[in-house]
């Protein structure tokens, strides 16, 4: 851990050890209530590892697409860097025989 770090969680362990409510400790630090019951909680279960900035960053990306899709469309961007999303799309949904150019305008 870094020395900002530390500090960190050196000030959110003596809040959470304070034996003042919940509402002072909150005014003294300029956080809200729940950010003091949250580190009480967190430090309960977790000790204090719990007191850690944590990643905000979530753990999965629903709409992500699958490794086997994502290399199929790089590997036809760089065999036909100029086709585009369309073509690239309807080759791997179809195959290739089907494919028209289609003119608008």
């Amino acid at each position: 851990m870094a020395p900002v770090e530390l500090w960190v969680v050196e000030q959110r362990y003596r809040a959470v050890l304070a034996g003042a409510a919940v509402t002072e400790v909150a005014a003294s630090l300029g956080v809200s209530r729940q950010t003091v019951s949250g580190w009480k909680s967190r430090y309960a279960v977790s000790g204090l590892a719990g007191l850690a900035d944590r990643s905000r960053t979530p753990g999965s990306c629903p709409h992500q697409a699958s490794a086997e899709a994502e290399a199929a469309v790089c590997e036809l961007r760089r065999k036909h860097p100029r086709w585009g999303p369309r073509r690239i799309l309807h080759v791997l949904e179809f195959g290739r025989g089907q494919w028209r150019r289609c003119r608008r305008g």
